[in-house]
């Protein structure tokens, strides 16, 4: 991966950060992408006083103009992108039936078409150099029902099918799209879900209320499990794989 340059959003804390650290450590040059300019720049700041080739560019991924021109600007001053990272996300959480309209129109517009916006945009300038690689960072609520997680789980279903059926339109190219689909993450996000101390211990063990089975390898994983997943079916060693879904879970899902 030396030299070569990536693209990561979500990049300023939990899953992209660390994808973000992973791919620079390994001789990448990254473009770390994310909407909190504060958060991002205190993140890249880290890296780059490690020794690490990271450039912050601030992007809201809602936002096609914004994405095509962020795109335009990492490829300038970096070179042509060879890998995307997908992995920004957000959680909205409530029973099916008490969603606001905003609660679902900002999830999937962030989940999903933030996953198209960025892929369009970054695989279009891949297909005519006859490479790269996707990989975006669903979620295993993607295909196992979750209480109060209707949105996440439907947008991260979406985003899962999308990647699916673009790295089938762009396998001709030599370009592979991939999924990683984690499951409890210690990341920011799984601990806005917590009400207290009992987070973890109830993420492990599980909730039969709630019809939710714990973790079988009896942990969270790490941003950096994430962060391994994803960097394998970015590399070479994956050069003949597109298309798959790779759970890194504990078994949480049961395999299925």
């Amino acid at each position: 991966m030396e030299h070569k340059v990536a693209l990561v959003t979500g990049a300023a804390s939990g899953i992209g950060a660390a994808v973000t650290r992973a791919l620079a450590q390994r001789g990448a040059r990254v473009a770390a992408m994310d909407h909190d300019a504060t958060r991002l720049s205190a993140a890249v700041e880290k890296m780059t006083a490690d020794g690490l080739d990271v450039e912050a560019f601030v992007v809201d991924v809602t936002n096609s103009m914004d994405v095509e021109d962020v795109v335009e600007r990492a490829e300038r001053r970096l070179g042509s992108v060879e890998f995307l990272v997908n992995a920004a996300g957000v959680l909205r959480l409530g029973q099916a039936r008490s969603l606001t309209d905003d609660d679902w129109s900002a999830t999937f517009a962030v989940n999903a078409t933030g996953v198209f916006l960025m892929s369009r945009a970054v695989v279009n300038r891949m297909v005519p150099r006859a490479r790269g690689a996707i990989v975006t960072v669903a979620s295993n609520a993607a295909g196992t029902a979750r209480t109060e997680m209707a949105a996440y789980a439907a947008s991260k279903a979406a985003a899962t099918m999308f990647t699916k059926c673009l790295g089938l339109e762009v396998a001709e190219y030599g370009i592979r799209c991939n999924l990683v689909a984690p499951g409890s993450t210690d990341t920011p996000m799984l601990r806005s879900m917590w009400q207290d101390g009992t987070g973890p211990k109830t993420a492990i063990e599980g909730r039969p209320e709630a019809f939710r089975v714990g973790i079988p390898l009896r942990k969270l994983a790490q941003p950096s499990d994430i962060a391994d997943a994803v960097l394998f079916l970015l590399s070479d060693q994956a050069a003949h794989i597109t298309m798959h879904d790779l759970t890194v879970d504990g078994g949480a899902s049961l395999g299925v």
